[in-house]
């Protein structure tokens, strides 16, 4: 999936449930919302900040600030999510949200990452 510089709402298909993202431009930076599964929540809230990458070589890449609910774990997925954007968009990026799915396994887990593994923010 390919997420433009642009305001939308997506629906990212996984074999057990759904995730929804929407994607809000302020000005020019982004407010991402991401949640699924049983029980949507805000579990996590990331800022990313674009900066030249460590290694040198030119390119960008993002440093985030994290806040977590207690107990949540949805920061993996929005941290990925949040840097990604702000490195391929040089803008600044607030990602927040949540995805829980009861009894969730860790083969769903892993498919819940790989999925925004493989969105391109072009």
């Amino acid at each position: 999936m390919t997420i433009r510089k642009t305001e939308g709402a997506y629906v990212i298909p996984l074999s057990f449930s759904e995730m929804h993202m929407s994607v809000a431009m302020v000005g020019d930076d982004c407010q991402i919302t991401v949640y699924g599964g049983d029980a949507p929540h805000i579990g996590s809230v990331v800022l990313a900040v674009p900066r030249e990458s460590l290694s040198g070589d030119g390119t960008l890449s993002a440093t985030s600030s994290v806040i977590n609910v207690v107990g949540h774990k949805d920061e993996a997925v929005l941290r990925l999510l949040a840097e990604k954007c702000a490195a391929a968009w040089n803008n600044t990026v607030v990602c927040s949200g949540g995805f829980h799915v009861d009894n969730i396994s860790q083969a769903q887990i892993d498919e819940v990452v790989d999925a925004c593994e493989r969105i391109e923010w072009d």
